[in-house]
């Protein structure tokens, strides 16, 4: 079920920013499907919300792809806007993800690192060892925190943010996340999604300058709600 105003989940909203957990199949941003963006639902929230007749700023900080869920970050005002943009750029924003991939990788803990390529006609990265053309560094860091019958709980951490980058490495590391055939899944979801979620984002605030730490619930599915009641993130 997508994202409607009247069901849209808040995790933290003040004069600046509003944080929401994106359901899976949610836009972040109008795209050439023509489908209703996640950005426009949020617009209508607040107008309603507040009763603003007429436009409502408001600014897309960073999105998530398609099929995954979780926290995305969206600006109310230009200037917190402009802020987050340069925490994003400097790196400055803590971004969490939890995956459940197929089998379980080894080691249980290691840094991923590889130069991922877009091919913008089938929206795909492939990765490579070594630097090719228009290729982009990707490093990330992840743990397993959780072994179930078939999959595996990751926690991943970004060092740089390529297109697709956590897909695109865990599958070339052998763990496909769950449903994603695009990389090398078994199999896909009933709900078209994949099983990765942004759970948990930290930063100073771009006005207020104290530190924000929002934890997104995991979605409402049996894999996920198993991990879950297991682990408390």
């Amino acid at each position: 079920m997508h994202s409607t105003k009247d069901n849209l989940q808040v995790l933290f909203e003040d004069n600046h920013l509003i944080i929401v957990n994106k359901k899976v199949g949610d836009i972040v941003q109008g795209d050439k499907t023509g489908d209703k963006p996640l950005s426009e639902v949020v617009k209508e929230y607040i107008g309603d919300k507040y009763g603003k007749p007429g436009k409502v700023f408001l600014g897309v900080v960073h999105r998530l792809d398609r099929p995954t869920t979780g926290i995305i970050i969206f600006a109310k005002t230009s200037k917190a806007l402009e802020r987050m943009n340069k925490m994003l750029r400097e790196k400055n924003i803590q971004k969490t993800y939890w995956a459940l991939v197929e089998g379980c990788p080894a080691p249980l803990k290691a840094r991923l690192e590889h130069y991922l390529r877009k091919n913008p006609k089938n929206n795909k990265s492939t990765a490579f060892s070594k630097e090719t053309k228009d290729s982009k560094r990707a490093i990330l860091h992840y743990e397993s925190l959780l072994k179930l019958d078939n999959y595996s709980l990751l926690e991943i951490n970004l060092e740089t943010g390529r297109h697709h980058q956590i897909r695109c490495q865990l599958s070339v590391n052998g763990n496909p996340i769950k449903g994603d055939l695009k990389y090398g899944s078994k199999r896909s979801n009933p709900n078209g999604g994949i099983h990765l979620h942004a759970v948990k984002i930290e930063f100073y605030h771009p006005v207020k300058k104290e530190p924000v730490l929002v934890k997104a619930p995991l979605p409402n599915d049996t894999l996920w709600q198993l991990c879950a009641s297991q682990i408390k993130n």
